[in-house]
């Protein structure tokens, strides 16, 4: 998709404070410092719009961004990451998870995994738990550009076995200094989500 007109149009930590007008939503998680704030911008050619940070953990509320008017991207707090005080993070658990479980215009997960590492444990319960929901989830191999082009498709291959990932499901390698992988992450989302643009 081509990107012209994008906003922050809603920040929240429960339902009653997220858009009501039942637009399509794909929601993009990932462990703290994956680079989704980057990815997000990227796939939305903003420099700014999902503020980045290399302090983990920056996103506390689920904040949704008006795509054309037809869709939002929703940028879910980073999980993972310990140094805030255990309520802080039972609380932050409690707000994905009703997220992710009750909202019934969310219908497509992009899951972002660090190509240079083999997912770990919360990666593996993550895409499990998406899964058993029955989410179409997409994953991005974000920071490619931190590793050598021949490295690529063999730690693609980790991130496969890591997860046990069907034949299907779609992997895609993603930069947000070289900017690849944008297309094909819209080309993914379009394929599942039905975005209707007038």
């Amino acid at each position: 998709m081509e990107v012209r007109n994008v906003s922050l149009a809603a920040v929240g930590v429960k339902m009653s404070q997220y858009p009501t007008d039942g637009r399509v939503e794909v929601a993009f998680v990932g462990k703290s410092n994956v680079g989704k704030s980057t990815l997000i911008n990227a796939m939305v050619g903003r420099k700014a719009i999902a503020r980045t940070s290399s302090q983990p953990g920056k996103t506390r509320t689920i904040n949704f961004y008006d795509v054309e008017g037809v869709m939002y991207i929703v940028d879910v707090p980073g999980y993972g990451y310990a140094k805030a005080p255990k309520t802080e993070i039972e609380k932050w658990g409690k707000m994905i998870e009703e997220y992710l479980q009750k909202r019934e215009e969310l219908k497509s997960i992009v899951l972002l995994i660090d190509i240079r590492h083999e997912p770990g444990a919360n990666d593996k319960m993550m895409y499990d738990w998406l899964k058993h929901y029955g989410y179409d989830i997409i994953i991005a191999a974000t920071k490619s550009d931190k590793i050598k082009r021949s490295q690529v498709q063999k730690q693609l291959s980790v991130i496969r076995k890591a997860l046990n990932l069907e034949k299907d499901d779609v992997l895609i390698p993603f930069s947000g200094t070289e900017k690849t992988g944008v297309k094909e992450l819209w080309d993914a989302i379009e394929n599942i989500v039905d975005i209707k643009k007038d």
